[in-house]
């Protein structure tokens, strides 16, 4: 009954997710018309106060951008004041990383977030380390940022639009740090206060956690996943698949036998890993079947499974995923070897090559390469017989 209550919760958190946005929008809307009228009431032309509004609504955009910077900038201050390191900033599909002591400017693009600060981790001391500053320190500065906001507002009202901006920065900071404080399951990703209640109540989410952000920083200075310690990487069963940190932690396993090209070992659990009642997010169950789709193309490549594997579910992640590594490389192996395309396939090629040059993880991008040369080197053989 446990689990069938949590498949229940998510749409009706997504849908509030949504709501949330679009009362955002509407307020700040309001907002932005009632400043209009008043510019109209006063005299000034429509085409003025049209050419105000196009301004006011960029400056909108503006406010949801620079509280996201807020956010994952919170997670930053408050992760080193916690003992970590700095590994990556990324806001939208823009991104810091510092793989040799030096910053540089990378990109990538990954659905259902707008930002995300990873950042090295302190050692564990007796299975324990600091992590509730770390998780809601985005939701803190998001928070501080809005009471500035408001404190700022009323010294502000003689200086033209500045008001209107603080108003929309004070309620835009408030619903980020409620939408991401309070513990909500939001289909995609988990939000910050559900990640750091879920590890205050289970120290094996909480050796997750220091795990995932261990591999990020590894990943980032180049270490790829089959020369990491293999330890680290156990297929959760039991209790353990209820909780969406150590559930996670199948997924890199499974990413880790990819990566050592152990593909029969590498579907067999990632089939246990979907078919199993767990707490795995979304993204990470699309990332899955993925690579079961690589696998499948790649040895008896049957026509009828391909199909049933390529739902319009599967579709969808796929296109929002597009620039991802791992989706060219599954797409590029599609286009050669069910569809036989090898112009498409060649131009599928060429822009993982081009996304190549700018992906903040070098090491896993070698592996994908890998993984494509393996598919052209079936359809070659293909081609022969």
């Amino acid at each position: 009954m446990q689990k069938n209550s949590r498949k229940k919760k998510i749409p009706w958190q997504k849908g509030l997710f949504s709501l949330v946005f679009i009362f955002i929008g509407g307020i700040c809307g309001l907002c932005i018309a009632h400043h209009v009228d008043k510019l109209t009431a006063s005299g000034q032309g429509a085409g003025s106060a049209l050419l105000t509004f196009g301004l006011l609504l960029l400056g909108f955009l503006a406010v949801l951008f620079l509280q996201i910077i807020v956010h994952e900038g919170g997670h930053l201050v408050f992760g080193l004041l916690s003992g970590y390191t700095f590994s990556s900033f990324r806001v939208g599909s823009f991104m810091v990383i510092k793989p040799d002591g030096k910053l540089r400017f990378k990109r990538l693009s990954l659905a259902g977030t707008g930002g995300q600060c990873l950042m090295a981790p302190p050692d564990l001391v007796d299975g324990k380390m600091p992590f509730v500053l770390y998780n809601l320190g985005g939701s803190l500065l998001n928070l501080i940022s809005a009471a500035l906001c408001v404190i700022l507002y009323f010294p502000a009202r003689a200086v033209p639009y500045l008001p209107l901006f603080l108003l929309m920065g004070a309620i835009v900071g408030a619903v980020y740090a409620l939408m991401n404080g309070i513990p909500l399951r939001l289909g995609a990703v988990d939000n910050d206060g559900y990640n750091a209640w879920s590890m205050g109540k289970d120290p094996a989410a909480l050796r997750a956690f220091w795990l995932q952000l261990k591999l990020n920083a590894l990943l980032t200075q180049g270490v790829r996943l089959k020369d990491m310690p293999e330890e680290w990487f156990q297929i959760p069963e039991g209790e353990n698949l209820n909780n969406s940190m150590t559930a996670a932690l199948g997924v890199f396993a499974c990413n880790r036998m990819m990566d050592a090209h152990r593909f029969q070992s590498a579907r067999a659990a990632m089939e246990k890993l979907l078919a199993a009642h767990s707490a795995l997010i979304g993204i990470y169950r699309n990332l899955l079947l993925n690579d079961l789709l690589y696998c499948e193309l790649l040895f008896e490549n049957r026509p009828d499974r391909i199909k049933r594997m390529l739902t319009n579910g599967q579709k969808k992640f796929m296109k929002a995923m597009k620039t991802y590594p791992a989706i060219l490389r599954t797409a590029y192996a599609y286009t050669l070897l069910a569809q036989q395309d090898e112009k498409q396939a060649a131009q599928i090629k060429q822009k993982f090559e081009a996304i190549g040059r700018a992906y903040p993880y070098p090491s896993d991008w070698e592996s994908e390469r890998e993984l494509m040369d393996l598919a052209e080197a079936k359809a070659r053989t293909q081609q022969e017989v």
